[in-house]
């Protein structure tokens, strides 16, 4: 568990493609941390953009059905964000590890960050 540092409640209030999200995250003592921009740690999906758009817009489709409006558990990685500010995080939703999820549903593809 070498590097994973906090567990945390939050609620998905975005999905921008089918590993990249938005969070109302709980950080415990009252204080709650509003759009949180998070990568989903371990994985890559395809970009709604450009010749992968189809099969990208079905990863978002797919995960936004999942977890849009829901409360969810986050793992995070690293502590520090990534080149496009988004903290690394393994996302559980009803005990579920969404990111095995995509990646069992064809989704998503391994990728070490």
């Amino acid at each position: 568990m070498e590097g994973i540092l906090y567990h945390y409640r939050a609620r998905v209030t975005g999905v921008w493609d089918g590993d990249s999200i938005t969070c109302e995250v709980d950080l415990g003592f009252k204080f709650c941390r509003k759009e949180m921009k998070l990568r989903l740690y371990g994985i890559n999906t395809p970009e709604i953009r450009g010749h992968e758009r189809e099969i990208g817009l079905l990863a978002r489709n797919a995960l936004r059905k999942k977890i849009l409006g829901k409360e969810v558990i986050i793992q995070t990685k690293k502590d520090t964000t990534g080149k496009y500010g988004r903290y690394l995080a393994t996302v559980f939703f009803e005990g579920e590890n969404i990111n095995q999820w995509l990646l069992d549903n064809k989704f998503a593809e391994k990728y070490m960050c």
